[in-house]
């Protein structure tokens, strides 16, 4: 009996209309379109405008474009994961509200947090359960609504993140498609550099927390900087190295889009070129566990079955990784 991996069969996206530029950031904080561009590589992100939205309301479309071009009925979804840093409510799990809402009665699910590498995190949860032979079809949500956590008189942060993502559908492959191999990795010493200081149960919502803005991410950039750029190309490069990959071999490098010279020294350390770089982040800048998902979705006509991919990616806490696929179909 052949071997059982785990293959993207499908994947779809969303991302909110409303685009927020520079031009407008530079009327809300001390900073310029130059500045911006020239550390980021950002020149606008999406914003989810409308009360009482969350990550939730932009997973519903893109999961029913999904359903559609994977000719799946809503009840053979067997299980959801979603990856969210700003999930809708604390509890329940907001990969529960998304199956509600769009009508997976027949699928269990949970919520994964491990920052912008939990889209990859995710997605190898999510092959265990179909390499197991368990489950058929599994959907891997990966959506932030950054918006929410992010405070907009921090010129150091408010230029980064956007909201949006990407889903897509795992299915058993016999022929060698799909899921390959993952190096996953975390070291929690750097929780201290990247984090959101209040909020959870060791430091729960008050007037104080309020007042002191502590409910929106707190970032020191050049240790993160640092950590990402060494950790993310590190992962990349090792993950090549033991699937005897050279650079010819790989057809794309999709990494995780939070800055531009992060992504160009994982390009220069796999060997890769310019043009097998997906990059998007001038267009939706760092949507966590979007970044990845949306890649693959606007580059998915461009891909060809059997094609060699790598996945990478950095985040807080710290978390970072890579997974080396093989591209199940062509659009």
């Amino acid at each position: 009996m052949a071997k059982i991996t785990a293959a993207i069969t499908g994947i779809a996206g969303y991302v909110p209309e409303y685009a927020l530029t520079n031009a407008e950031l530079e009327t809300m904080v001390d900073t310029t379109d130059e500045w911006i561009t020239t550390r980021t590589g950002i020149k606008e992100r999406r914003i989810l405008k409308g009360e009482g939205l969350g990550p939730s309301d932009m997973a519903v479309p893109a999961i029913k474009d999904l359903l559609e071009k994977t000719g799946t009925h809503a009840e053979e979804v067997d299980m959801i994961i979603f990856a969210s840093v700003t999930p809708d409510l604390i509890f329940p799990a907001t990969a529960n509200i998304t199956a509600d809402k769009a009508g997976l009665k027949n699928a269990f699910g949970y919520d994964l947090n491990a920052a912008c590498s939990g889209f990859l995190y995710a997605l190898t949860t999510g092959s265990k359960f179909v390499e197991s032979g368990t489950h058929k079809k599994v959907i891997v949500c990966g959506f932030d609504k950054m918006s929410s956590i992010i405070n907009y008189q921090d010129r150091t942060t408010c230029i980064i993140f956007g909201d949006g993502g990407g889903a897509v559908m795992l299915e058993p492959s016999e022929e060698g498609l799909g899921i390959q191999d993952t190096i996953l990795k975390s070291d929690g010493a750097g929780r201290v550099h990247l984090h959101q200081k209040a909020g959870g149960s060791c430091k729960p919502a008050s007037h104080e927390t309020v007042d002191a803005r502590e409910h929106f991410i707190y970032q020191e950039g050049q240790p993160v900087f640092k950590a990402a750029v060494s950790n993310m190309a590190d992962v990349s490069k090792k993950i090549m190295e033991r699937n005897n990959l050279t650079a010819d071999d790989v057809a794309y490098l999709v990494p995780h889009q939070a800055n531009l010279r992060i992504i160009e020294a994982t390009r220069r350390a796999m060997g890769v070129s310019p043009e097998k770089v997906m990059i998007n982040i001038e267009r939706y800048g760092n949507t966590t566990n979007g970044t990845i998902p949306l890649c693959l979705w606007e580059w998915e006509k461009q891909l060809k079955k059997g094609d060699n991919i790598i996945l990478a990616a950095f985040g807080g806490g710290f978390t970072w990784g890579s997974v080396y696929l093989k591209w199940a179909y062509n659009s």
